[in-house]
């Protein structure tokens, strides 16, 4: 179970569910249509992190890149380094346009980010933020 969700707003949820999946392994675990033929509501679940995807109506902005990036995104924590090295490679794959390729941080995470075809951030890593750490 968790007690943490992150909601996202697509153009095209369909589409962004869709790769989601290809990209990420995302299930659809829930989904409502909304009037215009899009997602009103719906919820992706990997492993034991979920989120919420719906039809983006209004436009919404996203956080414009500084440098490498706009400092706003989903992160989501991995077992290991060839998990990391998978995922990131399905999601370049899949059109996923690379901010960071896998490597080491000087914190101990091994991680990578790219932006989906809609401009979301997303981030995989081995780090477990909120857990205690040694320094």
């Amino acid at each position: 179970m968790t007690s943490l969700h992150v909601y996202l707003g697509y153009r095209d949820a369909d589409a962004a569910i869709e790769w989601l999946g290809k990209a990420f392994g995302f299930e659809a675990t829930m989904r409502f249509p909304d009037e215009q033929g899009g997602v009103a509501h719906s919820e992706l679940r990997r492993g034991d992190a979920a989120l919420v995807v719906f039809s983006d109506r209004d436009g919404y902005e996203r956080a414009p890149r500084k440098g490498d990036t706009g400092g706003l995104g989903v992160y989501v924590a991995v077992d290991d380094d060839a998990e990391v090295d998978g995922l990131y490679a399905r999601a370049v794959g899949a059109g996923g346009v690379t901010v960071w390729e896998p490597a080491s941080t000087e914190w101990g995470n091994y991680r990578f980010r790219v932006i989906d075809p809609e401009g979301f951030e997303w981030t995989f890593g081995t780090h477990r933020p909120g857990q205690p750490q040694q320094w």
